[in-house]
């Protein structure tokens, strides 16, 4: 399997007021990449400038950036064309690596636009190197620049950054670093949702108790009411030994945003299940629900958390 590392840079209008900018608010006019092989060795390179054909002055902020110009932009091809090579040199075994998940998502926003094939028809695995990096060097959560990754691993600075193919070219070099045990902590696009049951996606990461955890990402659903009265959606089912498990804490939402739950197990123990309710790109809603072991001193802090909400919504009442 290759590894296409991707970067993009994009325009967008000074004023918002063309009727295309609700359709393609962010027009792409340069693409970078660069191959590695399976031993993260780079193999080949992909650069490219595109022709704009909505936005036909730059905006502000990506000139001072980018450094570019309108009339460098108008010698290049048209997207179509330049997209029809660029799946060609990805080839058949890969998976895209992105410096965080907005290109991906701004990619497929433009083959839409242009009513070309789309890259899938639901949601398909990547490698997001800004949260691997967070993994293997930091402390999970945190988000770092480009540049901070660079020199936080002491990577020669030896091309000028900001511009697509350079950035690409940055972020190989981060993941040919890091730690090859976070290669398999892939993110999943979500540009297209699931179109139906059958294609939903439920994934094990690990299969230690206190290391693993699953992912669920559902189908559309017309609104969020719809979504939380969907078995499916509500299952807590252990995901090592697929018991039926007995809630401690029923669902609820200490926010409005998020909700949560706690089961348990008698072989594996307390289980959270966090469930987060998103708006896809077609209009509907979908969720994606994470379930993970936890202690019992957690489960007892989540329990404290319901018992704050329930305090306000009493007194909301009364």
């Amino acid at each position: 399997m290759n590894y296409i590392i991707m970067d993009l840079e994009w325009n967008q209008s000074n004023t918002g007021e063309e009727p295309e900018s609700k359709m393609l608010p962010f027009e792409i006019i340069e693409i970078g990449a660069v191959k590695l092989n399976s031993h993260l060795e780079e193999i080949d390179e992909f650069s490219e400038l595109i022709k704009p054909q909505v936005y036909h002055e730059m905006h502000h902020v990506t000139k001072k950036l980018i450094h570019l110009q309108m009339e460098q932009l108008e010698r290049g091809r048209l997207f179509p064309e330049v997209m029809e090579d660029f799946r060609k040199w990805w080839g058949e075994d890969f998976i895209f690596c992105t410096w965080g998940p907005l290109d991906l998502a701004e990619l497929q926003r433009n083959i839409r636009y242009y009513q070309l094939e789309p890259i899938a028809d639901r949601p398909f695995k990547f490698l997001d190197v800004q949260k691997l990096f967070s993994i293997a060097c930091e402390d999970r959560k945190s988000r770092r620049s480009l540049e901070y990754a660079i020199d936080f691993l002491k990577i020669e600075k030896d091309i000028p950054f900001h511009r697509a193919f350079s950035d690409a070219y940055y972020t190989a070099k981060v993941l040919a670093l890091l730690d090859k045990n976070v290669l398999d902590k892939y993110s999943f696009d979500v540009f297209h949702i699931p179109g139906d049951k059958e294609k939903e996606v439920h994934i094990l990461f690990g299969t230690m108790p206190q290391e693993s955890y699953e992912k669920y990402i559902s189908r559309g659903f017309h609104d969020k009411i719809e979504a939380m009265n969907d078995k499916g959606v509500l299952n807590t089912k252990c995901y090592l030994c697929h018991k039926n498990l007995r809630k401690k804490i029923r669902w609820f939402s200490p926010n409005g945003k998020h909700y949560y739950s706690v089961s348990y197990c008698d072989i594996h123990g307390y289980m959270k299940a966090k469930i987060r309710i998103r708006k896809a790109e077609n209009g509907q809603v979908y969720v994606v629900k994470t379930k993970k072991f936890i202690s019992e001193e957690e489960a007892e802090t989540i329990h404290g958390k319901k018992e704050q909400r329930n305090a306000k919504d009493q007194n909301h009442r009364g």
